[in-house]
């Protein structure tokens, strides 16, 4: 039986800290097969740097997930797509601004990991008896269309017509396909989960920063759970100085600081998936810690 452990943003300095204590401590507990993180709030809230990734590569990773501030630090954005091939944007992203330039990097990820020998979903890498077996994984990223229309600065396509395309051009039998959609709307997420149900083994929404009690697996065997939550400073409003927050609600006219939470009580959020027979998910489980 294959497992997948994925945690949700990663927001600035404080969810670098306590993802390098617990996430060690979650692969002993657990032994998952894969580990995807988001990282689009890797670098102070927003965007990713070569030096904030590589600190989380270090962990082992097998993928890391974006969204809407993934290209926030620009060149060092670019640097971060061109050494690490697993780190993926949303597919279903057209172009970066209204002068419709090309999108960095992919919208998927495909890699190959070596499971128990009797695990019922494990492929031998080369066909022969009493070998070790290998799976391989597809990982998908996509963006919500609702309420989206102001969190990225260019064109996002439907992700319903998207899923359709790359399950077409790049699913292979026996492949574990997982999806991160990041996205405003629990809506479009629930519509989106019954959509792709039975064609994909897991898809966890992102974005929102709070996780949701509705982790479950839907009726044709995908996980799904409608946001996995953020990873970062418990106590700020998701990720930011509740100073900030309440300063902007409180006067709109003023101008509003973007400043990370990164002080008091560390939370990290994560799902672990569990996959059976013909890459079915048969048990999803929400995990929780708190450092101070």
């Amino acid at each position: 039986m294959a497992k997948i452990l994925f945690i949700g943003d990663i927001v600035g300095k404080g969810g670098r800290k306590i993802l390098r204590q617990v996430l060690p401590q979650w692969k002993d507990k657990y032994q998952p097969d894969a580990v995807i993180v988001n990282v689009e709030n890797l670098a102070h809230g927003k965007g990713v740097t070569p030096a904030t990734l590589a600190e989380v590569d270090e962990l082992g990773v097998d993928c890391f997930t974006s969204g809407n501030h993934i290209f926030n630090k620009s060149q060092l954005a670019d640097a971060c797509f061109e050494k690490y091939q697993k780190l993926i944007r949303p597919a279903n992203y057209e172009s970066l601004s209204s002068e419709k330039s090309a999108v960095p990097g992919y919208g998927y990820y495909r890699f190959a990991k070596l499971l128990h020998p009797l695990c019922p979903s494990g492929i031998s890498p080369k066909g022969g008896e009493g070998e070790q077996k290998a799976q391989q994984f597809l990982v998908i990223n996509l963006s919500g269309q609702v309420f989206m229309e102001n969190q990225f600065d260019g064109e996002i396509s439907s992700p319903f017509l998207a899923i359709d395309k790359l399950l077409s051009e790049q699913s292979q039998k026996g492949d574990i396909i997982i999806i991160d959609l990041h996205a405003e709307a629990t809506s479009e997420k629930v519509a989106f989960g019954y959509y792709v149900d039975g064609r994909i083994t897991s898809i966890f929404g992102t974005h929102t920063h709070v996780p949701t009690a509705d982790a479950r697996v839907l009726p044709k065997g995908t996980a799904y759970a409608t946001d996995a939550g953020m990873t970062g400073a418990r106590d700020g409003v998701i990720g930011v100085k509740k100073e900030n927050v309440l300063e902007k609600f409180l006067h709109p006219e003023s101008k509003f600081k973007n400043e990370v939470e990164e002080d008091g009580i560390l939370q990290i959020n994560g799902l672990l998936i569990e996959v059976g027979d013909n890459q079915k998910a048969v048990k999803i489980e929400k995990l929780y810690k708190e450092i101070n």
